[in-house]
């Protein structure tokens, strides 16, 4: 059974170069459920990016290493090696999902089948911000780069089916942003959040799901049918019932 941990970000928001956040846990629970010298393979969210993907990479590999989880191999699947995408899963400890624009990042997933190729993946899986919100089973894409507030923009997409939760990652960062001149989240988000359910994560919350159950580890927000309220807060430890 796979493990996953999906978080909003590993690392300490506003810190000078990546450093992995030890709040609520992380370090010791990701610790605890990987071998030494694990091996790794960093997902893209671009595939046809490979620089900006392979520096990530890197500086996620040295805030891990800096932490104490010095991966014996770290390997980028993107557009340059996708056709090995089953053997590189399969020989991973670590499956890392990046960060980045959550719908280029989706077409990615189905177009390398990810969904099916991590159905029977043993292995430990973290999710980071667009990673995180297309593990969901059903992805709520919350509009991002201008010009996405439009109506028509696709806002659901089928995701990896790891959780039922769709989280809202980076909240303390962007719960204050305007876009096409609309305020973000009492705009946009709540009117979106009509008959559905998002979880708003501050950097340093994640979910923690093994076979037996989903436990929220930090401080998040329901957005429900309008209307926003704090269930969780930074140290506590909820259980979420899928």
């Amino acid at each position: 059974m796979m493990i996953a941990f999906l978080t909003s970000s590993p690392c300490v928001y506003l810190a000078p170069r990546a450093i992995i956040n030890p709040e609520n846990g992380f370090l010791e629970n990701l610790t605890s459920c990987l071998r030494p010298n694990p091996r790794c393979l960093y997902i893209c969210s671009s595939p046809d990016d490979p620089d900006n993907t392979d520096y990530y990479c890197w500086e996620t590999g040295n805030a891990f290493r800096e932490a104490g989880i010095a991966f014996s191999e770290l390997t980028v699947l993107d557009r340059r090696n996708q056709h090995d995408a089953q053997i590189l899963i399969w020989q991973s400890d670590l499956i890392i999902l990046a960060g980045g624009h959550v719908p280029t990042q989706n077409a990615f997933f189905r177009e390398i089948g990810l969904k099916e190729l991590l159905r029977d993946y043993q292995g430990v899986l973290l999710g980071i911000s667009a990673g995180t919100m297309n593990a969901a089973q059903r992805v709520y894409v919350q509009p991002e780069e201008d010009g996405e507030s439009d109506p028509d923009f696709q806002r659901f997409l089928p995701g990896l089916g790891i959780t039922h939760v769709n989280v809202l990652p980076h909240y303390q960062q962007v719960k204050d942003r305007l876009l096409d001149g609309k305020r973000l989240f009492e705009d946009i988000t709540y009117a979106d959040s009509m008959g559905e359910c998002f979880f708003a994560f501050v950097d340093g919350t994640y979910l923690l799901i093994d076979e037996d159950q989903t436990l929220l580890y930090g401080e998040a927000y329901c957005i429900q049918d309008g209307t926003i309220r704090q269930i969780s807060r930074m140290g506590e430890v909820t259980v979420i019932e899928e």
